[in-house]
């Protein structure tokens, strides 16, 4: 039997109890707990003892959606002296503008697709569950009666006291000085007291991790996130010190949570909160319910009301930050975890670090998923506090620049800002969703009549910019997308393990391909072209593919990674007269290049040098155009220049996504994640069974001939003018059967379309199903993909 491994886990708070709970459930018992001040378990009382932690599950997230169940599920079963530590008390969050209303729209969809129960109740029926509730500004609420409120020290506590039972050491006062390694392991961790042997560490060290990840040269993009805990009365009367007696649900609106109750006896309405402080400011410390005061009349002119300021660590999306140091095996980090998520991100964590990888797909939550300028002080102070802000709505509107925007350019800005560009940022990078030069062109008036307006999110134009791309030319900027280089002597051997098609061609091959992992689920895909024998040129979609290279390139040095994103720039040259004006361009060899073959080309379009790859991005002819960043301007010149004659319009990352969803494109991270294999997203024809080993290869043939359960659906929506959502429910037979992942109009084709997750049973072309969409039922049929999507290999 081999011996059990030594586990190290710094931070005996929440989630750190938790962990070690989760940790030798799973029969690993040889975990050190240590906790730089007391701990949990030996009766020491909480900081605010009254302050209550509101438990939520319902968000756009399916990751932190199950986390936040996982963890409810955990807590039910947990009590301290008789007494639970959860309760179930439901949440009712409130709205009193017609966009919050649609905001609580999206979550009944949202909690319909995760499995969560939640109801929609009219104004007069949320006084009903809340009787200290006004109804006068109300135009409705959610109501999830799974929610509710937890003794988180109590729950770290009883959570501490059970693996304690099954071996587990807890120490307190032991303030971690320094990690030890050998070579790239972890070999101990150092305190003031001694050293502790580790074969893994695991940082859930709060306020402390970003100092204890520092000794290991790891930068953690976090900052403090203030709020204020908001209670009423002193915390002296009798009886207080067991706690805050809580009735009704809890309620919800804006930055404020709330709970309220009487005690027996007492006229007055007691309340204890939670409001975050989106700007940085945790106030004078004077009381401030918020915008729920205005709904709760006994908190009129309490006196004795007051608050306590706050911090908590957050990221710039305002998920959770896990993961394995990427140069320090064992070493991993579990920061920024909300009361919501930490017993559920507990379990996950423990799963990944026994079993080699969690049940859920917590690739939203990965360590590594920030590139370099998004983990700046800055960039995550700011984002944090607008992912506070939005966390409900996950909408992505174009707006103007901020002060801090914009960050990350292409070589292209100054002529996209003269064609009035209307960009999101997006990982750094300022991202054109749709020009407002292209308003004048006589498509806009056929999107109008076919789809109808308007539409909140976006312009009726970025339905003209695909049409013009359909039917003449268009010019995408790319160059947001992750480039680098693999080059050494070992680079094909390497891709040809760690990817699933066959990458050995000559040079110029352009190969669509995946990453997949040993259980064989998606990791990422990549475009891979061969320069010559020992350099290749790969395309991912974002930081999370790259990482998931480098952390299994050959420890000889014989493969290198190189990022070519900042110093390079590409665009997109798309539609039917691309071909053309490519020819009309180039004076070296492409009119000896049959169009429609996947190839990549060395040659001058005017005076600027490109590497142009020869694609069908949105099924008809594409040219992907890389040059150097300093020849941008000129290539984006001498395009838009030629382009003239031929219709050539530049477009949006709106129109983009609609012509790739169009096309059938499988989007790594919203379509596909690490919960799927490729034959049930309908990547097969990216896998090369017959091409030898490749990682994940062996997990695909041990389900060989088992027909898949699930499988990723193509949609379209029998109403042109009706409009879906990512998360939306979908329905058949009277019952929720799967959730929408993506969707959008498909201009040139005239009807929405969707990406769905449903039963197998249900995804043969013809089938009805229906969406929820903003509380109605949009009808639509299942349709068949427009591309190969390749076959499960037989046993």
């Amino acid at each position: 039997m081999a011996t059990q491994p030594h586990v190290v886990v710094i931070g005996a708070g929440t989630v750190g109890c938790a962990l070690a709970d989760e940790l030798s459930l799973r029969g690993w018992t040889r975990v050190t707990v240590l906790e730089q001040g007391p701990l949990p378990t030996v009766g020491s009382a909480p900081e605010h003892p009254l302050a209550p932690a509101f438990l939520f599950r319902v968000g756009p997230c399916k990751t932190l959606s199950a986390s936040a169940v996982r963890t409810a599920e955990t807590y039910a079963g947990l009590a301290a002296d008789g007494r639970p530590l959860f309760r179930n008390l439901g949440g009712l969050e409130l709205a009193t503008t017609p966009t919050r209303w649609d905001g609580l729209k999206h979550q009944h969809g949202w909690a319909a697709s995760w499995g969560i129960e939640a109801s929609l109740l009219t104004p007069g029926q949320c006084a009903g569950l809340h009787p200290e509730l006004g109804t006068a500004p109300l135009l409705g609420g959610l109501y999830t009666p799974g929610d509710g409120v937890v003794d988180l020290h109590g729950a770290a506590r009883a959570q501490a006291e059970r693996a304690a039972e099954r071996g587990v050491r807890f120490l307190p006062f032991h303030r971690v000085t320094g990690i030890e390694r050998r070579a790239d392991r972890v070999r101990a961790v150092t305190t003031e007291h001694g050293s502790f042997r580790a074969d893994a560490v695991v940082s859930c060290a709060g306020a402390s991790g970003p100092r204890i990840a520092a000794t290991v040269g790891l930068p953690l993009p976090v900052t403090d996130l203030p709020h204020r805990v908001l209670h009423t009365g002193t915390g002296t009367e009798e009886g207080e010190e067991e706690g805050f007696d809580a009735r009704g649900p809890v309620l919800r609106h804006g930055d404020t949570a709330l709970s309220t109750g009487r005690r027996p006896g007492s006229p007055h309405l007691r309340a204890h909160g939670y409001r975050a402080e989106p700007d940085g400011d945790p106030g004078d410390g004077l009381p401030d319910w918020g915008p729920v005061a205005d709904l709760v009349p006994g908190l009129a002119g309490r006196t004795d009301a007051h608050t306590v300021p706050g911090e908590a660590l957050a990221t710039a999306d305002g998920h959770p930050l896990l993961g394995e140091h990427p140069a320090l095996g064992g070493f991993w980090v579990v920061q920024a975890v909300g009361p919501s998520h930490a017993a559920g991100v507990a379990a996950s964590v423990a799963e990944w670090i026994v079993d080699g990888r969690p049940r859920d797909d917590l690739h939203c939550c990965e360590l590594d998923r920030f590139d370099e300028v998004q983990r700046s002080p800055v960039y995550v102070y700011r984002h944090s506090r607008r992912a506070r802000a939005s966390l409900d709505t996950g909408a992505r509107v174009p707006r103007p620049a901020d002060a801090d925007r914009p960050l990350r350019t292409s070589p292209f800005h100054e002529r996209q800002l003269e064609l009035g560009a209307r960009s999101v940022e997006s990982a750094g990078w300022e991202c054109p969703q749709w020009y407002d030069a292209n308003a004048a062109l006589p498509e806009v008036e056929r999107v109008v009549e076919r789809h109808g307006w308007p539409d909140r999110d976006r312009s009726p134009v970025v339905g003209a910019e695909a049409l013009v791309a359909r039917a003449r030319a268009a010019l995408f900027d790319l160059t947001p997308r992750t480039r680098v280089e693999i080059s050494g002597p070992e680079a094909l051997s390497f891709l040809q393990t760690m990817t699933t098609n066959e990458v050995d061609h000559e040079p110029g091959a352009v190969v669509h391909t995946l990453m997949l992992d040993d259980d064989g689920r998606v990791r990422g895909e990549l475009t891979v072209v061969r320069r010559d024998e020992a350099r290749f040129l790969v395309g991912a979609d974002g930081t999370t593919g790259v990482d998931w290279l480098r952390r299994h390139l050959p420890r000889n040095g014989s493969v290198h990674l190189r990022d070519l994103t900042p110093g390079t720039c590409c665009l997109g040259l798309w539609g039917p007269r691309a071909h053309a004006l490519m020819q009309e361009l180039s004076a070296d060899g492409l009119s000896d290049h049959t169009p429609g073959r996947p190839l990549a080309l060395r040659l001058h379009l005017g005076a600027a040098p490109v590497i142009a790859l020869h694609t069908s991005g949105i099924g008809e002819p594409a040219w992907e155009l890389r040059t150097s960043a300093d020849l941008g301007r000129l290539l984006w010149d001498t395009l838009w220049e030629a382009g003239r004659d031929h219709g050539l319009i530049a477009a949006g990352r709106a129109a983009f996504d609609s012509l790739r969803l169009e096309e059938g494109h499988r989007s790594w991270g919203r379509d596909v994640t690490t919960e799927h294999d490729p034959y049930e997203a309908g990547l097969g024809h990216a896998v090369r069974m017959g091409k030898g080993y490749f990682r994940g290869r062996e997990a695909l043939e041990e389900r060989a001939g088992t027909p898949a359960v699930r499988q990723l659906t193509r949609l379209t929506i029998d109403d042109p003018r009706a409009r879906v959502g990512g998360a939306d429910p979908v329905h058949a037979e009277g019952a929720v059967v799967g959730h929408v992942t993506r969707a959008d109009v498909g201009y040139t084709v005239g009807t929405g379309i969707a990406h769905a997750w449903l039963p197998a049973s249900l995804a043969d072309p013809g089938q009805g199903v229906e969406i929820t969409h903003l509380g109605e039922r949009v009808k639509a049929t299942v349709a068949a993909d427009p591309r190969p999507l390749g076959v499960r290999p037989r046993p």
